[in-house]
C-alpha cells in the first residue's frame, strides 16, 4: 500500500500474531472507562459474516487493526480499532481509517458510525475522526445514551 513497507489488508482476528494488538487494545479500553460503557467486541465475535476485519501492517509486523460491522443494508460501524502505542505519530490511524472508509463505500454503505469514550485517552481518536468528516450524533443501532460514550457518523454518499 505505500512505500514503507506498509500494508492493509483483510485478515482474520484470530491470526497468531495479532495477540498483541488486541491486549493492548483491552488494556486501552478498560484503563479508565466503567466496564458497563465498553462496547468493545471480543476477539472471537469478530469472526462473522457481516464483520470485515482489515490488519494495518508495516515491515509485516501487525501494528494496527479494525473493523467495519455492518449493522443495517446501508449502514456500517467501525469496531476495534486500535494502532500501537509505538507505532503511533505516523499516520497509521488515519490509513486505517481511511481503508476502513473505503471499504464501507465499496460494500454500497451510506453511512459509517462509531461509538467512543469521553475519557481524556480517547482526545486523539476523537480528533482523528472529526477530521475525517465523522461528527457528533444520537445513539445508533443498539446503543442507548452513555455518559461515558460519543456517537459519531459520517455521511459516505456526500463525503470524500
Amino acid at each position: 500500500m505505500d512505500g514503507e513497507g506498509l500494508a492493509i489488508g483483510r485478515e482474520s482476528p484470530l491470526g497468531e500474531d495479532l495477540a498483541l494488538l488486541f491486549e493492548r487494545h483491552t488494556a486501552d479500553m478498560h484503563a479508565d472507562t466503567p466496564p458497563e460503557s465498553i462496547h468493545m467486541l471480543p476477539r472471537s465475535a469478530l469472526v462473522s459474516p457481516g464483520i470485515a476485519f482489515f490488519v494495518l501492517r508495516e515491515g509485516g509486523v501487525p501494528v494496527g487493526m479494525g473493523a467495519v460491522k455492518r449493522i443495517a443494508a446501508d449502514h456500517g460501524e467501525i469496531k476495534s480499532m486500535h494502532v500501537l502505542a509505538e507505532a503511533r505519530g505516523r499516520g497509521h490511524s488515519r490509513r486505517m481509517l481511511d481503508a476502513l472508509i473505503a471499504h464501507a463505500r465499496s460494500e454500497g454503505m451510506a453511512r459509517l458510525s462509531l461509538e467512543t469514550g469521553v475519557q481524556p485517552t480517547f482526545v486523539a481518536a476523537r480528533g482523528l475522526y472529526a477530521r475525517a468528516g465523522f461528527v457528533e450524533s444520537a445513539p445508533f443501532g443498539d446503543y442507548r445514551p452513555d455518559p461515558n460514550s460519543v456517537f459519531m457518523t459520517i455521511d459516505l454518499e456526500g463525503a470524500d
